[in-house]
């Protein structure tokens, strides 16, 4: 059985005494993560399956499936197809 963990309100009051909280704690993502979060919510955001996206930035499947899954390392020549495939500033996989 999974046991459940409390996860941090959104409309709690943050850090800084303000009612809010930075996003990465609200969502739970630490650094290491981040990359792989952000090109699946890139990839969502655009209504794109795998498939669709490997084939607009000319990278194989597998590998934006191992990205997703934080398996494989987003380079700079990668997060360049990816952000121009996407939409957004490749910055965001660095």
């Amino acid at each position: 059985m999974l046991a459940l963990t409390k996860k941090p309100r959104i409309d709690s009051v943050g850090e800084d005494g303000r009612g809010s909280l930075e996003w990465r704690k609200a969502l739970q993502v630490n650094d290491a993560e981040l990359p792989a979060t952000v090109l699946r919510g890139a990839r969502a955001k655009e209504g794109l399956t795998q498939k669709q996206l490997s084939e607009r930035a000319n990278i194989p499947q597998g590998h934006i499936s191992e990205m997703e899954r934080g398996k494989r390392p987003i380079g700079v020549t990668i997060a360049k197809k990816l952000g121009m495939a996407l939409n957004i500033s490749h910055k965001v996989f660095l």
